[in-house]
């Protein structure tokens, strides 16, 4: 089957051809005629098989007559990287089309988002927070939506949006086109599915088994021999790309400097970085700059690069779902990859039931250069947290004013009653605060100082 026999407007089928896309995977195949007829969508696929474009095209297809310059279809995404790519996959497969989109999340100034609006776009890829504050202000219309999309919505939930995506769904028309992707089905997405979908389509694309172009291995290890172990298996490893997932922001900060210090080129990405910062991460990476890329699963989302040779989980995901997420970035485009999971005693129920989804055991592998007997530290200095600056730095009296001479004797006593130095004439003997302290009234309307 090629993409011809979707019989798409000859300005999007050259989009295609450009992009090198013959053959369509399965979640095109299944999806796109019903989205192509009009039809609700319910779209159950894992990360890497190709939704994006599954909903892309017949949006396109849909938007290419008619109305220009009004917002015509959304698209929620949980994470800025995701939405980015969606944004460029539009750009990509719509570049004879002049169809417009633009994004909209936070981290980043809202007056170049407004500025895109107030000049007319068909399409916004957004992020559920700042599209609601877009609304609450009045700066973007969608009296004009035609097709509705909720990517990832199992993410969404995982990172609570779900609440902001039902505050976005009142204010849309009630006609319009419903189209939701996600990679599981729990039971909150089934509720938000009977109520935003009118009688759906189904499309269910191997969303529980992990890809099999994937080679995976366990590597037992005690939890504070970990960064000693990646080091290792690094230096006997032939590294072409490599993704490595953390479960905290913190450690994956701290991981991409230590792979730094040994030479490698890495970078993080986490929560806690800056917009600006994120995107050089992720351009870095795609484009080779970086070989590895630490990140955390909720960063992740979104990261969409075809040579990615192998996922390390330095820690155990937190669900067989995540794991799936997880190594669906490596073995892609008809490639192979390796999945290595590093794994200490308490993620044994975690790998059985991993082994369960994947049908077979997983191999265990040890590293005879590596020493395993070293000893755990008395603490654990590696991943501690540097300690908080003090909010509130308290100004430090001058010697004259702690009751010491400069001369280094004791300052003579003043006569209470009497105003001396330090004193203010009419305060009864009470002293006025030390300098760089100033006077200011708390909520209860008294006196504070501070």
């Amino acid at each position: 089957m090629s993409f011809n026999s979707f019989k798409l407007h000859p300005q999007i089928a050259a989009g295609v051809k450009a992009l090198g896309y013959q053959t369509p995977t399965p979640i095109q195949v299944e999806a796109i005629p019903p989205v192509l007829s009009g039809k609700d969508v319910m779209g159950l696929a894992q990360t890497g098989t190709g939704k994006t474009a599954a909903f892309v095209l017949p949006i396109l297809e849909r938007l290419l007559p008619g109305l220009r310059g009004k917002v015509r279809s959304l698209i929620i995404a949980p994470t800025r990287e995701l939405a980015e790519q969606i944004h460029v996959s539009i750009g990509e497969l719509g570049r004879n089309t002049r169809l417009t989109s633009c994004t909209i999340y936070g981290g980043v100034g809202v007056n170049p988002q407004i500025q895109k609006l107030r000049a007319g776009v068909d399409i916004v890829v957004a992020c559920p927070g700042r599209l609601l504050d877009h609304l609450n202000q009045g700066t973007i219309s969608l009296a004009n939506l035609e097709v509705l999309v909720l990517d990832e919505a199992d993410r969404m939930f995982d990172m609570g949006f779900l609440p902001d995506v039902r505050r976005i769904i009142k204010q849309l028309p009630r006609k319009r086109q419903t189209l939701m992707f996600s990679a599981t089905m729990p039971d909150s997405i089934r509720k938000l599915t009977d109520e935003v979908l009118r009688d759906p389509v189904t499309v269910r694309i191997d969303h529980t088994a992990p890809i099999n172009t994937v080679s995976h291995a366990l590597y037992p290890v005690q939890q504070h021999l970990k960064t000693g172990l990646l080091l290792e298996l690094l230096r006997q490893t032939d590294i072409e790309s490599i993704l490595i997932f953390t479960r905290t922001k913190h450690r994956a900060k701290r991981i991409a400097q230590e792979l730094q210090r040994a030479g490698y080129s890495a970078a993080s990405l986490q929560g806690n970085l800056s917009q600006s910062k994120r995107q050089d991460a992720l351009d870095g990476f795609r484009s080779g700059l970086y070989q590895m890329l630490v990140a955390t699963d909720i960063a992740a989302r979104g990261i969409d690069v075809l040579s990615i040779s192998h996922v390390i989980n330095y820690d155990m995901p937190d669900t067989t779902d995540a794991y799936t997420h997880r190594i669906g970035r490596t073995g892609r485009a008809a490639k192979t990859g390796d999945a290595f999971t590093f794994v200490s005693q308490e993620d044994e129920l975690q790998v059985k039931s991993i082994e369960r989804v994947l049908g077979k055991k997983i191999e265990r592998r040890i590293l005879e250069s590596f020493d395993y007997t070293k000893s755990a530290p008395h603490r654990n200095t590696e991943f501690a947290r540097p300690p908080r600056p003090s909010q509130r730095h308290r100004a430090q009296p001058k010697p004259e004013q702690a009751g010491l001479r400069t001369d280094g004797g004791a300052k003579p006593k003043t006569n209470s009653t009497t105003p001396g130095r330090g004193a203010t004439p009419g305060t009864k003997g009470r002293t006025s605060p030390p300098s760089g302290r100033r006077r200011s009234r708390n909520r209860t309307g008294k006196p504070s100082v501070r």
